[in-house]
């Protein structure tokens, strides 16, 4: 069994409408894209995004990174999910 098959309707309804949204932070600063979702597998907890399409400022940061190299946001860090996904930056630096 794969892990999306272990997630619940909720988890995998919410995380559709999460990617492709454009990841900033409090301040206004733009990060890319949610690209993929990273859970815990037995919780189904949100751990991490992955940011696609990062942008120069992103790149500089030397976030986490995944083992192909895309740069990883913790979960943890946002603050507000609607049109863009609002990240405070000094949970992540």
């Amino acid at each position: 069994m794969g892990e999306k098959e272990n997630m619940n309707d909720d988890a995998r309804k919410v995380s559709k409408q999460l990617l492709g949204k454009t990841i900033v932070s409090k301040t206004g600063k733009r990060f890319g894209e949610v690209g993929d979702l990273v859970f815990e597998t037995r919780s189904g907890e949100l751990i991490h995004m992955v940011v696609n399409n990062p942008t120069t400022y992103a790149e500089k940061l030397e976030l986490e990174k995944d083992k192909v190299g895309r740069i990883l946001i913790p979960f943890s860090a946002v603050m507000a999910m609607g049109d863009f996904m609002v990240i405070a930056e000094e949970d992540i630096i």
